[in-house]
């Protein structure tokens, strides 16, 4: 299919806004952004495309029916890439009802928003029009050494989060079974690249370093986990929107199984290159490595499968673990700024004062 409208819900997220970064440079998309901007929505990652006359941004709330009845009408969209969603583990352990209420609530009234528009457009249109659901590796569970997570794979989530997105993953299937609506799933392996939200992972490991801070891991470290450059993710979405089948799951990786140790340690390498003037007190980036209490239900390994995408959609990796890692670091050493503020809140200030917050 050729998706000439596309709505993107979390477009301000992580992924969401490489995702439309992509489709503003490489296609000739019109692009609606759907995003409540909560701590992890930011703007600032849009400032390349935010004039163009293809890209429009909503601050509204997934979960508010009629705030997504009257977009989704108003916009008329090809296509809907359903991103937005509550997504840090951590959180979900200390406050699950965001993620129930977000992840599975909302998923729920944007399907019916969704599902209602589309059988009321004319046949081609139905025919053409794709709902895309974005999910997670966790909804699959621990893994056992020297196997992979296929798409056929069984449910086993660990933490509210994933239990949130194992859910709303079902609900999409649900929706296609019962409705015949024309849905796509993908769910993907750990992301990792520039803007991303800094209590995660790999940009918590580069800013405390570059502050001389400690570098907390969990546990021993032995925690394994396929990362995947956020680029090539959002190809890997794009490519399953146009070209894959109605009714099926992707899972997208990165062939990059690595422990959380071994990131950090590779992490305080490139540093080491590429910041060599260190913070006061420090003599090697790795001499703040630090070991933290285990996460409570921390899966020990996730790793993915992706060789259904390669063969039936012919979507590869561009990036090996090093070269997006070296990327990555360069990008948060060069944007300071983009840190700052979202380290500070200012931006989210800044969104307050030029955005009505969603009625919800």
């Amino acid at each position: 299919m050729t998706a000439k409208t596309i709505l993107i819900t979390g477009g301000a997220g992580f992924i969401g806004s490489a995702l439309i970064r992509y489709l503003i440079a490489e296609t000739a998309c019109h692009v609606i952004n759907i995003d409540k901007l909560t701590y992890a929505g930011n703007l600032e990652s849009l400032t390349t495309v935010a004039n163009s006359e293809r890209y429009h941004f909503e601050r509204e709330d997934i979960g508010d029916a009629a705030a997504m009845t009257r977009l989704i009408d108003e916009y008329q969209p090809d296509a809907i890439m359903h991103l937005a969603a509550e997504s840090h583990v951590d959180r979900s352990i200390t406050g699950p009802a965001a993620f129930i209420e977000t992840n599975v609530k909302g998923t729920f009234t944007l399907l019916e928003a969704a599902r209602q528009y589309w059988e009321a457009l004319d046949k081609e249109r139905q025919a053409a029009f794709r709902f895309h659901h974005i999910s997670t590796d966790e909804v699959y569970g621990d893994l056992e050494p020297g196997r992979l997570f296929t798409e056929d794979t069984a449910y086993a989530p660990s933490s509210p989060y994933s239990a949130s997105k194992a859910a709303s993953d079902h609900l999409v299937r649900a929706w296609h079974r019962t409705y015949g609506f024309p849905v796509l799933i993908t769910n993907c392996s750990n992301n990792y690249g520039p803007n991303h939200f800094p209590e995660k992972l790999i940009p918590l490991m580069i800013l405390n370093a570059l502050a001389g801070k400690a570098l907390p891991i969990y546990g021993d470290g032995q925690q394994i986990r396929d990362w995947l450059y956020v680029e090539d993710h959002v190809r890997a979405l794009y490519c399953v929107l146009t070209t894959g089948q109605i009714g099926e799951t992707y899972n997208i990786g990165g062939h990059n199984e690595k422990t959380n140790l071994d990131v950090v340690t590779t992490l305080c390498e490139i540093l080491e290159q590429l910041a060599p003037n260190k913070p006061a007190g420090v003599t090697n980036y790795s001499d703040l490595i630090t070991y933290v209490a285990d996460r409570p239900g921390h899966d020990l390994r996730y790793a993915i499968d992706a060789s259904k995408i390669q063969r039936e959609l012919g979507w590869q990796p561009q990036e090996t673990f090093n070269s997006g890692l070296l990327k990555t670091v360069k990008w948060f050493i060069n944007n300071s700024t983009w840190v700052e503020n979202v380290s500070s809140g200012a931006y989210q200030q800044w969104i307050d004062q030029h955005y009505e917050a969603p009625a919800r």
